[in-house]
């Protein structure tokens, strides 16, 4: 069974990832294909809009066939340790012979010179970065610089794109762990990552969509732009009180981590660095009251902590970490090489169960359908930042805060393809 890969998030899926899922399955010939999908928290440091669980139902309903969670060590990272993160859950699975991935160019050749050139991370690359980083840029904008002048060809504006920017990791990682799953890539189409308004048509980005529900919208509005299912799917979250969920529903048992811990501890943090935990402190002691009461008290705090060198998205990963109380010892890069340590199994069709029967043999690390205990440092985050993440439902209890024991993988008995 040929099967392709495809690295997500799906907050929430709409219909430019659909096109990509039909795209990715025609341009390399596969029956099946996988998802790896970020679980609670994202990788710009976000919460996800509705939990993993629903999710993995819209990318079934979608038609893939098996969707795996993304540990949250490495969802909630910078590009090269989300990118690693993912390839690794996939290369283990030893049932994928292919990645797809969506870029702002539709052109490997570029990226794939870069990534050549860049897996072994030269001496030469380093130093330059350094330099870049020693004027003032903040890393995404000084490592696309340096890729510019490190990789004959390169332009610097085409690889600051976001997706642009997570592909060449994806080919760094598949270098890295030696994978020979074949990569590929289909240009986005209408719609750009980041976004923020609706235009005319049926295709309009994730941050447009949230930016559309979190600011009142209906969920009518979006409907045109997400595939019936998802519709579905968030209007019985929406119901049920556990969703829409935003950063803002974390503000007091953030404000608790950051007020009850001296700065010094809260530099053993990971995103903590250069002096940032005095920086937070004193945007602390700043901060308006009228803000907190306005229910603004985490986007009044990005607001002052930002600057030229540490952009929203680096602060939104730090203050999610300092939530998540992740400590730089727990994600050491030592550690993070070593790849996803276990599988965990979100959803599944007909056709997804007879990969996980041909995994039984070929998985090269464990895979799980069911927590009974936390196995794995890794496993234990997951479990902590669902629970976290079911702080922010309007009536959350033990089974809300503990559901990694509660919830078998989403089976679907059909997805509706013709050939299932």
């Amino acid at each position: 069974m040929r099967t392709v890969g495809l690295i997500v998030e799906y907050n929430p899926l709409h219909n430019g990832h659909y096109y990509h899922y039909q795209q990715s399955k025609k341009e390399t010939g596969a029956d099946a294909a996988v998802c790896v999908m970020s679980g609670h928290f994202l990788q710009r440091g976000e919460p996800a809009i509705v939990h993993k669980w629903a999710r993995a139902e819209m990318a079934l309903a979608m038609g893939a066939d098996l969707v795996l969670e993304l540990p949250v060590a490495y969802a909630a990272q910078p590009a090269e340790w989300f990118a690693y993160g993912a390839v690794s859950v996939l290369e283990a699975t030893g049932v994928v012979d292919s990645l797809c991935f969506g870029s702002e160019s539709g052109d490997l050749s570029v990226l794939s010179a870069a990534a050549e050139l860049l897996h072994r991370e030269p001496p030469a690359f380093a130093a330059l970065l350094r330099e870049e980083l020693a004027g003032g840029l903040p890393y995404p904008a000084a490592y696309s610089r340096t890729v510019a002048r490190f990789v004959p060809g390169a332009d610097v504006d085409e690889l600051a794109k976001p997706n642009n920017t997570l592909g060449l990791h994806y080919l760094i990682a598949l270098r890295r762990l030696g994978s020979s799953m074949t990569p590929r890539t289909i240009r986005r189409t209408k719609a750009d990552y980041n976004q923020a308004d609706v235009t005319d048509g049926c295709i309009a980005s994730a941050t447009a969509l949230r930016k559309l529900l979190l600011g009142g919208g209906s969920l009518d509005a979006i409907r045109p732009y997400v595939p019936p299912a998802t519709a579905d799917i968030l209007e019985r979250e929406w119901r049920a009180g556990r969703a829409p969920v935003h950063w803002e529903l974390f503000a007091q048992p953030l404000l608790h981590k950051l007020l009850s811990q001296p700065p010094e501890r809260l530099a053993d943090c990971c995103e903590v660095n250069e002096g940032l935990e005095h920086r937070i402190a004193a945007a602390l002691r700043e901060m308006d009251p009228e803000e907190a009461r306005s229910g603004r008290t985490v986007e009044a705090l990005l607001e002052r902590l930002k600057t030229r060198r540490y952009t929203r998205t680096k602060l939104q990963r730090t203050l999610l970490r300092i939530l998540l109380e992740h400590r730089k010892a727990d994600l050491a890069p030592e550690l993070l090489r070593q790849g996803a340590p276990y599988i965990r199994v979100l959803g599944f069709s007909p056709r997804g169960r007879e990969l996980l029967r041909a995994m039984k043999t070929k998985a090269k690390v464990p895979v799980i359908t069911k927590v009974t205990r936390e196995s794995s440092p890794l496993l234990a985050m997951d479990v902590r930042a669902t629970s976290v993440h079911a702080l922010a439902y309007r009536d959350s209890g033990p089974r809300d805060w503990l559901r990694d024991y509660y919830e078998p993988p989403v089976r679907l008995a059909s997805t509706g393809n013709p050939d299932d």
